[in-house]
Parts: structure tokens; C-alpha cells; sequence
């Protein structure tokens, strides 16, 4: 059963691993704000297995949900400054 937890708790890590950097790396706003939000979760999943059920909890619904709602409101405006910006610089030309 160890050998179990310690195969469970490496494919967490694994995946926790690959989440940030692909969060970190990704061009796309929109999708590094999702893989963000994947990355808060995950971590809240590590959290719980770590047996700190409260911090799991404040990870979820702070950092995933609250940080990830907050970050896709910026990304969609500023999605939306680039286009306004965009076809102002259609019109000069």
C-alpha cells in the first residue's frame, strides 16, 4: 500500500510540475490563466493529501477561483484594449 501512495503522490507532483510550466510558458493569456487555475486546484488536491484540509480549502476558493475569476477579467479586457487599439491603427493607415 505505501509503494501505492508514494506512485499517487509522484504523479501529483508530476502533474503540478507540468501545470506551472505550462501556465508559466504558455503565449496565449487566456490560457495561461486557465492552466492557472488548473495549477490551484491541483495544488489544493496536494494540500489535502498533505492533510491540511483548511489550507486546501483557502487554495481552492482564493487561489483558483477568486485569483482565477480576477485574472480572466483582466485578460479579457486587456484582449479587448488590443482589438480597440488594433482598429484605431486600421483607421490611420
Amino acid at each position: 500500500m505505501p509503494t501505492l501512495l508514494l506512485l499517487f503522490d509522484l504523479v501529483l507532483l508530476a502533474t503540478l510540475i507540468v501545470l506551472a510550466l505550462a501556465a508559466v510558458l504558455s503565449p496565449e493569456p487566456r490560457r495561461a490563466v486557465m492552466l492557472f487555475i488548473a495549477f490551484g486546484l491541483w495544488l489544493a488536491l496536494v494540500w489535502a493529501r498533505l492533510r491540511a484540509p483548511d489550507i486546501a480549502l483557502a487554495e481552492a476558493a482564493i487561489g483558483a477561483g477568486m485569483g482565477g475569476a480576477l485574472m480572466l477579467a483582466a485578460a479579457r479586457r486587456a484582449a479587448h484594449r488590443d482589438e480597440a487599439a488594433g482598429r484605431d491603427g486600421d483607421k490611420r493607415a
